[in-house]
């Protein structure tokens, strides 16, 4: 016998939890007839823990969805950083000079720019909501899938299960993707990005940082005891010299790389690396199947955006099922995800192709290159209009969002 539901979200990752408990809480079903399938839970926070190496640049318009998800009242404040300013150079250039970019929330008039939080944290804030909001969670593992005109059809060991929707948030190696028969196309940057926490010569002073070097970018990010989190994207070899050497070789690495702009950097725990490419899904959509998260792109992480547009992805998905009643449909149909996938995936190939650009384009700049995109930068940097614009792309409020990413629904 088959456990049914309307919609069963697989993976429990932050766009799959969260996405679950916006479907619970806004779209109009019964919190029982949505499922939550997640391979793990993860566990309590343990009492003062040192930050977690997977963190996430939040930002404005994803806490807006995050508060509507029921999840951002459960984050322990204490272990958010929110960050004032966000400063970008390229390494021809100083980082307190005028080929700079320099964001100060003040200047905009915003209390803050966004807020660093521990991935994990996240997750469990989404998961908890969706749990107490009646949905029901399990720890499976989805081992089978197939679609049906009426139905999904799901089989986790000897449990089965049945669904009108499934939700593809499994990451970038999708089961659901490829039971759906979506294909994806998939760029390698032969790069891997290191990850690891540093404390710092100079306190961070609430910045964000971000230095474009002609090896990769990397980027450096405030956290709230005072400690930084970087993310160093290099080419493969250099990458696997940096993780293989000695810790204090690997300092000097990276404080010069920084620029020495938070001073002398000390690694504060063990160094982690994952590959970079990006991911991007043909079609989101098809019949009973919708893809979320990194299950339908991933862009390079240089600005921060990919757990930003998985949020992103799950408001537009709970808005699109929320209309089904509306216009007399069931949560699967086609008709109804196509409304998902028209809103997020022209804007989600817009974020990647400008990754690509940036990643491509500031790595090969020497010379007159190097000139222009420091020229470039003190432009913005000088325009009103110009910085508020980007600053808008940083905060996540540019262009047409979700209803529950604007502030009125908070």
């Amino acid at each position: 016998m088959s456990e049914r539901f309307e919609v069963i979200v697989i993976g429990g990752g932050l766009a799959g939890a969260c996405a679950a408990a916006l479907l619970a809480r806004h779209a109009g079903i019964d919190a029982a007839r949505v499922a939550l399938l997640t391979a793990h839970i993860p566990g309590p926070l343990v009492a003062a823990a040192s930050p977690e190496l997977r963190v996430a640049a939040i930002s404005r318009a994803s806490e807006h969805v995050l508060r509507a998800a029921g999840a951002w009242a459960r984050l322990d404040g204490s272990r958010l950083c929110a960050y004032e300013r966000m400063r970008v150079w390229h390494e021809s250039a100083a980082a307190d000079g005028p080929g700079s970019l320099c964001f100060d929330a003040a200047e905009l008039g915003e209390p803050n720019l966004g807020h660093i939080a521990e991935m994990s944290a996240l997750q469990r804030a989404c998961i908890e909501s969706f749990r107490d909001a009646g949905g029901v969670l399990r720890e499976a593992a989805v081992e089978a899938l197939e679609f049906d005109q009426g139905v999904a059809r799901l089989r986790s060991g000897t449990e089965l299960f049945e669904a009108r929707l499934v939700v593809g948030a499994d990451g970038a190696d999708s089961l659901v993707r490829e039971s759906a028969g979506l294909a994806a196309r998939t760029r390698d940057y032969h790069q891997l990005a290191i990850v690891a926490t540093v404390k710092t010569g100079k306190p961070h002073a609430r910045t964000a940082w971000q230095r474009f070097l002609h090896t990769g970018p990397l980027a450096l990010l405030p956290l709230f005891d005072g400690s930084s989190s970087i993310v160093w994207s290099l080419d493969e070899n250099l990458a696997r010299a940096s993780l293989e050497c000695e810790p204090r070789d690997f300092e000097r690495r990276l404080s010069s790389a920084a620029a020495y702009v938070l001073g002398e950097l000390e690694l504060a725990s063990e160094r982690a690396s994952f590959p970079l490419r990006s991911v991007a899904a043909d079609s989101y959509v098809a019949p009973r199947c919708a893809l979320i998260g990194d299950a339908a792109h991933v862009i390079h992480p240089l600005a921060g955006q990919g757990a930003n547009l998985g949020l992103l992805d799950a408001a537009a998905l709970c808005e699109a099922v929320a209309a089904a009643p509306a216009l007399h449909e069931d949560p699967g149909a086609l008709r109804l995800l196509r409304r998902y996938e028209q809103q997020r995936r022209t804007h989600n190939l817009a974020m990647d192709a400008a990754m690509h650009l940036f990643q491509s384009g500031f790595a090969a700049a020497r010379g007159p290159a190097a000139w222009l995109i420091n020229r470039g930068f003190a432009m913005v940097d000088r325009s009103g209009p110009l910085k508020r614009a980007f600053a808008r792309q940083a905060l996540g409020t540019a262009g047409e969002l979700p209803r529950l990413a604007r502030a009125a629904n908070a």
